[in-house]
């Protein structure tokens, strides 16, 4: 991939900035050579990374990091980069199991967790408004969703796709992209 195939998603997707650092975490479990003292052998290893912009502070869920290089996820990088901000107003009733809990300060990113997992904590940015408890087994999460689509019927895809229980979709607005990122002033 040339330089000019990377500048349309080597970019943050809420502001458009350049400025992008990868945060890596490792954790590995090697073999040693009893003879060099050097390792011989991968155990087993876990690499996590998350590609961050320096202007806006916000994660880039769009990119991902392999094999030393910060690359496009397929799936993700040209509806966030060529799409525009939808806001969704949603519940999703899942199995309180897949609650870890509902009170507390984690109580947000467990709900959201709950309703659309990876998604509901990394690439969204959601608010819950409240949950209800429908039984013992069932809670309904209400939230504010915000997330990156070219159309409402992509929007309304990625929801669906993301939502770990019954979706309802009470309404769906664009809203207008943050301005691109220029000069000094950033924000």
């Amino acid at each position: 991939m040339d330089a000019t195939e990377a500048r349309s998603w080597l970019r943050c997707y809420r502001c458009w900035s350049q400025d992008l650092e990868v945060q890596v975490h490792y954790e590995g479990i090697h073999k040693i050579d009893p003879l060099t003292g050097e390792r011989a052998e991968v155990v087993d290893e876990l690499q996590e990374a998350v590609v961050q912009c320096l202007d806006c502070m916000h994660d880039q869920p769009h990119l991902g990091f392999a094999g030393g290089r910060v690359e496009p996820i397929e799936d993700r990088w040209e509806r966030m980069i060529a799409g525009t901000p939808w806001v969704a107003s949603c519940t999703v009733t899942v199995d309180a199991d897949e609650v870890e809990t509902c009170s507390g300060p984690e109580a947000g990113d467990a709900l959201s967790y709950a309703a659309f997992g990876e998604h509901g904590t990394r690439e969204f940015f959601t608010h819950v408004r409240f949950h209800k408890h429908e039984d013992d087994n069932r809670i309904t999460v209400h939230l504010l969703v915000e997330l990156y689509a070219r159309s409402a019927d992509e929007a309304t895809e990625v929801l669906e796709e993301a939502a770990r229980g019954q979706l309802t979709i009470t309404s769906l607005a664009e809203e207008s992209r943050p301005p691109a990122a220029t000069g000094d002033d950033r924000h």
